[in-house]
């Protein structure tokens, strides 16, 4: 059976460093004589009477925090509740033809048309704009498409997921568009519609959808790099 050292490693430590009686000093105060701090715990329920009620007020009290704070839904509960689906009485094309305008108002200050007389648009400086822009209201139409059957689509944007565009079309219908491998047209009148006795033509934009698969508010704070897409 093996035996305890008589001295400690630490005496030996101090000793290294220290002159005898320094050594000894420390180690008597720091290390041998060193007080052990014990955390208060809470009186046991089985003692007595009292330590039971308080015991019970606070599990009462913890229990009463717990059912006062409320729980949030999960992403079943959100789909079985239709939380983010929009009723059918509210699938109607003339509804949202005034959040149209309001959508070509907020474009045209994004890209400096309704300042001056400006008649144009350089690509390089209004790329980042369009692609970090609010779609809400926007009249999309799919120009190209991998999916034949989508093409033609046209509608107000009522709801930018992160990969799809939800429209309403002409015909009161809510329709989902995949962003992937889609070519979405859309244009952005001049205030007024008319300019020194001709009619200005809006200014018509083309994006690719796979550029847009981010929600709205994080497109916002995205920094987008210029490349060349794959073709359709």
């Amino acid at each position: 059976m093996a035996t305890e050292p008589t001295h400690h490693i630490a005496e030996s430590l101090l000793a290294r460093a220290h002159s005898p009686n320094t050594a000894n000093t420390i180690f008597r105060e720091r290390v041998k004589h060193r007080p052990l701090l014990l955390r208060p715990t809470s009186p046991d329920p089985a003692l007595n009477a009292r330590s039971q009620r308080q015991h019970a007020r606070l599990q009462k009290a913890k229990l009463q925090r717990k059912s006062n704070k409320p729980k949030p839904l999960s992403a079943k509960q959100k789909r079985a509740l239709c939380i983010y689906d929009i009723p059918k009485p509210q699938r109607r094309y003339a509804i949202y033809e005034p959040l149209h305008r309001m959508w070509c108002d907020y474009m045209r200050q994004i890209l400096g048309l309704s300042e001056g007389n400006k008649t144009y648009v350089d690509a390089n400086a209004a790329g980042p704009m369009l692609v970090s822009a609010d779609y809400h209201g926007a009249l999309l139409e799919v120009s190209r498409s991998r999916c034949i059957s989508r093409v033609g689509l046209k509608g107000f944007v009522v709801k930018d997921t992160k990969f799809t565009f939800e429209i309403i079309t002409a015909a009161d219908e809510l329709k989902v568009v995949p962003k992937e491998h889609t070519v979405f047209r859309f244009e952005v009148p001049f205030a007024g519609g008319e300019g020194e006795g001709e009619e200005r033509k809006p200014l018509v934009f083309e994006i690719q959808g796979g550029q847009f698969e981010a929600r709205a508010p994080d497109r916002a704070n995205k920094k987008f790099r210029v490349h060349i897409d794959p073709d359709l």
